[in-house]
């Protein structure tokens, strides 16, 4: 979602690119995409500088590093790699005055897809060299920025096995989704929530609590969300309580893009969220596919700043699939 902000400031059109590259992932994978994007920007004659992620608890320290370095010559800061990876360094460039760019790498790639850039590495790289400064909105949970969405509840269990399951079978969509399918089947836990969104207060039981802000992903899991999200706001999807089977039932319903119509399910735009889950001072959150521990009250809302997003030229941007 791009946000309606004041222009931001371009870059130069030869402005270094400082690219943090996730080295965990898998070495080959890793150093062949090293050498696409090391080749294309000699071509065209960019300075490119490479920074690699050595573990993934040290991304932090990584994309701190990217950021100190495009902000001291006006280079740009690329993050390659998984939504993930594309939230951590996003983090990092919130705020800084520095611009961002993706080339992405991961299974499904929302934050990239939606923005009509390429998956291809190549054509990302040539839509990079040639792309332009646009706001983009970012939501934040206790203040931690998320490009696609956040959840407490099953969805984090969910990924917890989903990373479990591809460690040993390897990455891609179909041992996400069987691995999400075994982990419905043995059922999941209800969150006792107290929830706040202005003048509304009220108290649920839910398996999972999610919260989007990536119109597309939205809309392939059929939430009428997606079409109406409007700038400033987030979208938030509870689970009413249901059987293991009926949760078998909703992640059918997710696969074929047709969870809204589901009867235990509520959706509605927001905000700003408070949730106090009773008895609980610290509780799991997904961001992007990544799992944290966070000090409840949870707020969610949407950074006061936009994420200035470089963005390939319209001919060079793919359709949404």
């Amino acid at each position: 979602m791009h946000a309606s902000a004041s222009a931001l400031p371009q870059p130069a059109t030869d402005a270094p690119l400082y690219i943090v590259l996730n080295g965990a992932s898998g070495q080959q994978d890793a150093d062949g995409a090293r050498a696409i994007i090391a080749a294309l920007c000699t071509q065209s004659g960019r300075r490119v500088e490479f920074l690699r992620i050595p573990r993934p608890d040290q991304i932090a320290r990584v994309a701190a590093d990217a950021v100190a370095r495009a902000r001291a010559d006006g280079g740009i800061v690329v993050a390659v790699g998984g939504d993930g990876t594309l939230n951590a360094v996003a983090q990092a460039v919130l705020g800084s005055g520095c611009a961002y760019a993706v080339l992405p790498q991961g299974t499904f790639n929302y934050f990239g897809r939606a923005h009509g850039i390429p998956q291809d590495l190549e054509a990302a790289v040539q839509g990079l060299l040639r792309a332009s400064v646009a706001p983009v909105q970012v939501g934040r949970v206790n203040g931690h920025a998320f490009l696609v969405n956040a959840s407490l509840g099953l969805y984090p269990r969910l990924l917890e096995d989903r990373e479990e399951a591809k460690r040993e079978f390897g990455r891609s969509r179909g041992v996400a989704l069987l691995s999400a399918l075994r982990t419905l089947a043995a059922g999941a836990r209800r969150l006792s929530l107290d929830i706040a969104s202005g003048d509304d207060r009220r108290s649920l039981r839910t398996s999972t609590l999610f919260v989007g802000n990536n119109p597309l992903q939205l809309e392939r899991i059929g939430l009428h969300e997606g079409k109406s999200l409007r700038q400033g706001e987030l979208a938030g999807l509870v689970i009413r309580p249901a059987s293991r089977w009926a949760l078998l039932g909703l992640a059918l319903r997710g696969a074929l893009g047709r969870l809204g119509e589901a009867a235990n399910i509520e959706s509605f735009l927001f905000r700003r969220l408070v949730v106090s889950p009773r008895g609980r001072r610290r509780i799991k959150v997904a961001i992007d596919g990544e799992i944290l521990w966070m000090r409840t009250p949870l707020v969610f809302d949407v950074a006061p700043e936009p994420l200035p997003l470089m963005l390939p030229p319209p001919e060079l941007r793919v359709a949404v699939e």
